[in-house]
């Protein structure tokens, strides 16, 4: 049912190069680090056989790596795999940043955690090679109403080892992460009407949050794992509400005659940015978590902004526009407003906790792959092929 593919595109995904000021290196001293936005960190790889070494590849690539030989490289990384992974990561001078071996785990998670150490030797700043995503699956299925059935996937960030979460046979979408938990939350029609439900990994349990006649969509969880926003029209329109995560305590934050749709969070927990189509049109807005009159974001005069998404480090805003030939284009802005730059085609970004990478959904077609954006560089990668149509992506932190 999957297949991973690895289609190179010449990833240009570079948020940070790196200016490396060595004093001992591994053992005895610290490495500075001044993060650019400039070009790729050259690589060489070697030694590596079949799934490692294409998973190897692949997470580096992503990660702001470009792969090159030997002679052209700044760092190399050399190794085996057999029974276990190894792998010894030197500078440009041969000295040694990283030497280990990875026993117990599959190939392709030990080749995942080798990636992730050199990513942090490398720039200071942890990998997501380990990381997953949700997202909504379209089976291909109608159901007695002649809606088309969708489903709730899970998979690894490089779209390997992928199973369907839900087995609703309806409408399932909008999924979640809890920070911090492996729980999803996400809307379902199983009820007859869309209910909001957290879904607890582990076990299986899964606990209804907001069950309102109308609209029970879009649940956003708060960085800290206890608060849960949502778009709900049991008072009316469709309006921003908040509570806890059990969908107790809730308070209205908007309230206009229009909708308000896709709510994320700040990364501090104290404000949240949807898309509203109050006043004509859809346009990114803020409001405070406590309450208080929602007030635009400038991203430059656009209009038609929808699907926000919030950076793990604050610095930026991902949204999708309405293009020209009804294509769907991508932008950034800066949290604090200002003109969005536009960084590709697709849809849905889901920022990854690196605060470089998106997941996005791109059309060829008929069909809607599951990408990685890079926001700085531009470079996309399909990360896999499932039969059918994906969206929603929601990358966990």
């Amino acid at each position: 049912m999957i297949r991973f593919t690895n289609r190179r595109r010449g990833f240009m995904a570079a948020l940070a190069a790196v200016v490396l000021t060595c004093h001992g290196w591994a053992q005895e001293g610290t490495i500075e680090i001044i993060d650019k936005v400039a070009g790729l960190i050259p690589i060489s790889i070697s030694g590596y056989t079949g799934e490692v070494d294409q998973t190897l590849k692949f997470d580096l690539e992503v990660a702001g790596f470009s792969l090159v030989s030997d002679d052209k490289a700044r760092f190399t990384l050399a190794g085996k795999n057999g029974t276990q992974v190894e792998g010894t990561l030197q500078d440009s001078s041969r000295r040694s940043i990283l030497a280990r071996a990875y026993p117990g785990g599959t190939p392709r998670l030990q080749a995942h955690t080798l990636a992730d150490d050199v990513v942090q030797a490398v720039t200071g700043r942890p990998g997501i090679a380990r990381t997953k995503l949700a997202f909504k699956h379209e089976t291909g299925q109608r159901n007695r109403n002649n809606e088309m059935i969708s489903e709730i996937f899970v998979a690894d960030y490089d779209g390997a080892n992928a199973f369907q979460l839900t087995q609703d046979g309806t409408i399932a979408r909008s999924p979640a992460w809890q920070p911090g938990h492996r729980t999803l939350f996400y809307t379902s029609f199983r009820p007859g009407r869309p209910c909001i439900y957290s879904h607890d990994l582990a076990s299986g349990a899964r606990s209804p949050i907001s069950n309102f006649n109308g609209m029970n969509d879009g649940a956003a969880i708060s960085p800290d794992g206890t608060k849960v926003a949502m778009v709900l029209s049991k008072g009316g329109s469709p309006d921003i509400w908040v509570g806890n995560v059990d969908g107790s305590g809730l308070r209205q934050l908007t309230s206009t005659r229009e909708a308000e749709s896709s709510p994320c969070w700040s990364p501090d927990g104290r404000t949240l940015c949807f898309s509203s189509s109050e006043g004509g049109g859809t346009r990114l807005q803020l409001v405070d978590v406590n309450g208080g009159a929602m007030r635009p974001l400038s991203i430059g005069g656009l209009r038609g902004a929808t699907e926000p998404d919030w950076s793990p480090d604050g610095k930026w805003i991902a949204f999708t526009r309405m293009g020209g030939a009804k294509n769907f284009e991508l932008y950034r802005v800066a949290a604090k407003g200002g003109v969005a730059e536009r960084i590709g085609d697709g849809e849905d970004p889901s920022w990854a906790p690196n605060s470089r990478t998106l997941a996005v959904i791109r059309r060829q077609g008929n069909v809607r792959k599951l990408s990685l954006l890079d926001a700085f560089t531009r470079g996309t990668k399909d990360v896999a092929t499932i039969s059918g149509s994906c969206g929603q992506p929601s990358w966990a932190k």
